[in-house]
């Protein structure tokens, strides 16, 4: 093992510098979907270094106790001593120990213009790097790697500048983001609790809360002091908000609970009305009526009571069809005697006799009302109505008769005739009158009264 030392040995192997042929990286991605880019082996070559080949020294050489030092700008430094193995083999562990240097900053560089880590990080890592760089207990052109880091260090400050400003913009963006969730929660807050659709309303604000969550991880963190005045209003909005719903659902149960006795109430009505039958229909209509005005009990409530409400109007609904089937089953019988009767009373029309035709019909309606009633009903109508044609059509005959035969009738009949006959004797004399004296005026007025006292008098049968 090296151990240190500072005296210098004769005879150093010659010095080779190291140049980096190839970097093999692969791209790793982690569960959250970031990708990483990882360097898994650096392939160097050792090669004479062209400050070496110039200057016609070595990087490092061995003195005879093992002893190991380093070329510098300033002199020679030592490294360290490897006292059990011959001068090539020190070298060769310190030049090792150069690579291994080199191998990290090549990959700092790799990581860099392959991108994904921040430039800030990066710097970071560069920090450690030019830390092991000072004074560092390995042969090889440290000065190269220094001033590699050096560049590097000074491109990633700019870099982290721009940084700087993308994540000030980033972290005013994601206030922005969180105060537009807090506002949206804070007006859910603020509306009526009567006018609310609470079943959409937690929809909303569960969505909301997820939104927080998911900006809480996965975007820039906030100021403490922002983000916590920014929690504080949006966990008070979202109290005040379960608040007012524990409120309307505590009012609707309440509600509820007035509307499920009442309903309870009109059910029991309703069962007691089955021994009834048919007879208990227009109480349990009155019911139905009470049952419409008496609110909503919730859907599971309403359900089961109207079930049993329902059940309760299904039976005595269910006597009046037991009891209609039974009468339409005795009806048959009536149905058939009825259309009989109306097939005697059929021909009262073309009886001459309205006297006889009268005592035949009267004789088929004493039956008919006999037969009694028949269901259907819309059956019985039709027949109804049958008949009452019949009845009128004689009536209507009777009336005509009577008036032909009445003496008042009769007298006032000739009474009139009278008056058009005289009326007609004079218009004749004024007639001829005028048909003497030539006025052509005189004429005209005579003959159209004439004409008109004839048509009268020939209507009354003169």
């Amino acid at each position: 093992m090296p151990a240190a030392g500072d005296d210098a040995a004769e005879g150093e192997p010659e010095v080779v510098d190291i140049e980096v042929v190839g970097v093999d990286v692969v791209e790793v991605v982690d569960e959250s979907g970031v990708t990483e880019v990882e360097v898994v082996e650096v392939i160097v070559e050792t090669v004479p270094s062209a400050a070496a080949a110039s200057a016609g020294e070595p990087w490092g050489r061995v003195d005879d106790d093992g002893t190991v030092s380093v070329r510098e700008a300033d002199g020679w430094r030592v490294v360290g001593q490897y006292p059990d193995g011959s001068a090539e083999e020190a070298l060769a562990y310190f030049q090792r120990k150069y690579n291994d240097l080199a191998s990290e900053v090549t990959l700092l560089e790799v990581r860099h213009r392959r991108g994904g880590a921040s430039a800030s990080d990066l710097r970071s890592t560069a920090r450690t790097i030019n830390g092991k760089l000072q004074d560092a207990a390995a042969v090889g052109d440290l000065a190269s790697l220094v001033a590699r880091v050096a560049a590097l260090t000074k491109t990633l400050a700019a870099e982290s500048e721009t940084e700087a400003v993308a994540a000030r913009e980033a972290v005013d963006d994601a206030v922005k983001a969180r105060t537009e969730l807090v506002e949206k929660a804070e007006a859910l807050a603020t509306r009526d609790p009567r006018t609310v659709q609470w079943k959409q309303a937690t929809t909303e604000l569960n969505a909301l809360f997820d939104q927080w969550q998911a900006q809480q991880q996965n975007g820039p963190r906030l100021p403490k002091s922002t983000a916590q005045q920014l929690w504080k209003r949006f966990r008070d909005a979202r109290a005040t908000v379960d608040k007012h719903r524990r409120a309307f659902y505590a009012e609707l149960d309440e509600a509820h609970k007035g509307v499920r006795d009442r309903k309870t109430r009109l059910v029991e009505r309703a069962e007691a009305l089955a021994p009834k039958g048919e007879d208990g229909i227009p109480a349990y209509r009155e019911l139905l009526d009470e049952w419409k005005t008496a609110g909503r009990a919730g859907k599971k409530v309403d359900d089961a009571l109207w079930a049993r409400f329902k059940a309760a109007g299904d039976a005595l609904y269910g006597a009046r069809i037991e009891r209609e089937t039974a009468d339409l089953e005795a009806s048959r019988e009536k149905i058939e005697q009825k259309r009989a009767l109306l097939e005697e009373a059929k021909p009262v029309s073309d009886e001459r006799d309205i006297a006889k035709a009268r005592a035949t019909l009267t004789a088929v309606q004493r039956r008919w009302d006999e037969v009694g009633r028949i269901f259907p009903r819309d059956t019985e109508r039709s027949l109804d109505d049958e008949l009452r044609r019949i009845e009128n059509a004689l009536r209507s005959r009777e009336e005509a008769d009577w008036k032909r035969n009445d003496p008042e009738q009769k007298a006032r009949a000739n009474d009139m005739t009278r008056q058009l006959t005289d009326a007609i004797r004079k218009l004749e004399d004024e007639l001829e009158a005028a048909k003497k004296s030539g006025d052509e005026r005189a004429i005209a007025n005579a003959s159209d009264a004439l004409e008109a006292r004839r048509t009268w008098l020939k209507a009354l049968g003169g």
